[in-house]
């Protein structure tokens, strides 16, 4: 029976890392799940006016409101939205009625584009610095990039790196607001959990036919 003795270790050591991998990911699923409780809360509370000098951490997904204008075309992001298809988020440069120019996230338009909100508007929306730009993102193409980048965009187009994605807009124009919201945001841990239990049941399983193996060897003549 001194055989038994390392299938039996090993089960129980290879079942013990396991579920211990899994039950941090159960841990992590209720840390991740009460973050993204709390940024859905923080996206849909009242609009306030925009911060004189917005954090980019504190006042993330800030829902905020302004009057003003587009003063341009601003730059083409190409994107593909699911129901829209392929298309461009429009950046436009925005400047409000107290003189302010920041950038505005008017939205997703079509690829042979779409007509841009005129005039004074009202927006209500979101400050958000979207980090979308990896080591694989191409350089901008005149005024077609490839990622949100706020503080490059902010240089070309002369204003605040400060970036209201808008959830409405009194005249949108052709284009079609992408509010912020939380589906973009990764949460894989149950995921995980299931995939580190599960392998643990095959470990453990693996782990009883070695000793089974073990025994009928051991009882054979």
């Amino acid at each position: 029976m001194t055989r038994l003795i390392f299938p039996v270790l090993l089960g129980l050591l290879g079942c013990g890392i396991l579920i211990m991998l899994g039950t941090w990911q159960v841990q992590r699923l209720e840390w991740k799940t009460a973050i993204l409780d709390d940024i859905a809360a923080r996206i849909g509370a009242a609009p306030v006016a925009i911060p004189e000098d917005p954090d980019p951490e504190a006042d993330r997904y800030l829902p905020v409101e302004a009057t003003g204008e587009v003063t341009g075309a601003g730059l083409r992001v190409l994107v593909s939205v699911d129901g829209l298809g392929p298309g461009h988020r429009r950046i436009l440069p925005f400047r409000t009625e107290d003189g302010r120019a920041l950038l505005l996230d008017a939205g997703w338009a079509p690829l042979e584009g779409a007509a841009l909100p005129a005039g004074e508007i009202a927006v209500t929306g979101n400050l958000h610095w979207p980090q979308e730009v990896d080591g694989w993102t191409p350089d901008p193409d005149g005024d077609l990039w490839f990622a949100r980048d706020v503080p490059a965009m902010a240089d070309v187009l002369g204003a605040e790196p400060v970036l209201i994605i808008a959830r409405q807009m009194s005249d949108a124009g052709g284009l079609r607001p992408q509010p912020v919201g939380i589906e973009g945001i990764s949460n894989n841990h149950l995921n995980y959990a299931i995939t580190w239990f599960s392998l643990a049941v095959v470990w453990a399983a693996m782990s009883v036919y070695l000793a089974l193996r073990t025994v009928r060897k051991e009882a054979s003549p």
